[in-house]
């Protein structure tokens, strides 16, 4: 079964953050940490995976990240500091 994942990357510990969506995070977080796309993680450095979740179907994994982007910052960094307190990158957990 194909899995969709929502995922937040940040610049540093409370840095920049990053909010999005993809059906395959590994080479989606290899794409931000190589810098080969132009845009705002490119320009904002922003390449640690903090934070993610996995869903079965695309539409509740765009439904979340679509909820998470209009929350204010505060929340987003409470969402990741419950689960990763030291906002340690999980690329290499995958």
């Amino acid at each position: 079964m194909k899995q969709y994942y929502f995922y937040i990357l940040a610049s540093d510990k409370v840095g920049t953050l990053y909010v999005g969506v993809t059906s395959d995070l590994k080479r989606r977080v290899v794409e931000h940490k190589g810098k080969t796309l132009e845009g705002f993680t490119k320009q904002y450095d922003v390449d640690s995976l903090v934070y993610f979740e996995v869903y079965d179907d695309p539409e509740n994994a765009i439904l979340r990240e679509k909820r998470v982007k209009k929350w204010n910052r505060s929340w987003k960094i409470d969402l990741i500091q419950k689960s990763n307190p030291d906002w340690t990158d999980l690329y290499d957990t995958l």
